[in-house]
């Protein structure tokens, strides 16, 4: 019996020594994808970026922190902002940025992403408080242009690339609602009346040209009379209508009597 122990020892050894190795192969091995590189630290200190594919550490010298370089979206709460012009509006807004260099993204700061979520509120609210909320809500294009600026330069110590700043929603107090319905129901009624006035006056320009060519030629006043005429007998209503003739039309009649 105590031989059959003794004979398995060098068996056992030989597994425990087998497991040992494996563990070590298997932490020493790292597979990155495409899009993602390793920022390996040996004893603490900094000393490369790998990847992506296969790589190898030194088991218990070498750790190494994963960093994603796709483009990733960060959504900004709604921040409440006071405009130029004092009006009270909530805004949120969405960041696209992506990690150009790993190391920085490591070593410069402690957490890349909630940096660049905190560093957005801060630039929403001192950018949007410099403009009035006529432009906050025409000029969108020219304010996610100065933010996407201001965050990629603020962001570049880090190896941040931001990209794409949009601003999503603006949400505006009842009464500011309120009141923008009624200045846009004014400025319709304006533009309606000034469009009449223009009808108006093209109409006026018209009749006036008309006049003047009727006005040249007796002949044509007097069978625009009688046209006018036609019209109204061909209405068919009962009722007398008294039409006044101009004097050159029955002149020839007078001298007759």
């Amino acid at each position: 019996m105590f031989f059959g122990q003794a004979a398995n020892l060098p068996s056992m050894g030989i597994v425990f020594a087998l497991v040992v190795f494996l563990f070590i192969l298997f932490s020493a091995v790292r597979i990155l994808r495409e899009y993602e590189r390793a920022v390996v630290f040996r004893l603490g200190r900094l000393y490369k970026a790998k990847g992506p594919g296969l790589i190898f550490l030194i088991p218990f010298v070498d750790t190494m922190e994963r960093i994603d370089t796709r483009v990733l979206t960060h959504d900004v709460p709604s921040q409440d902002i006071i405009t130029r012009d004092n009006v009270s509006v909530k805004v949120n807004a969405v960041i696209y940025s992506r990690v150009i260099d790993p190391i920085k993204a490591v070593v410069e700061v402690e957490n890349y992403l909630y940096a660049t979520s905190q560093l957005a509120q801060t630039k929403l609210r001192d950018v949007l408080g410099q403009v009035e909320l006529d432009d906050l809500l025409s000029n969108r294009d020219e304010i996610n242009d100065r933010l996407q600026t201001i965050l990629d330069e603020q962001t570049d110590p880090w190896g941040i690339k931001v990209s794409l700043v949009e601003l999503k929603h603006v949400d505006l107090p009842p009464e500011m609602v309120r009141a923008m319905a009624k200045q846009a129901e004014a400025e319709r009624e304006r533009r309606a009346k000034i469009i009449a006035a223009e009808g108006e006056m093209q109409a006026s320009a018209k009749l006036a040209e008309a006049a003047q060519v009727l006005s040249q030629d007796p002949a044509a006043l007097q069978l625009r009379y009688l046209q006018t005429l036609i019209e109204i007998a061909s209405e068919g209503n009962n009722s007398t209508t008294i039409f006044p003739l101009p004097m050159n039309l029955i002149a020839p009649f007078m001298k007759d009597l």
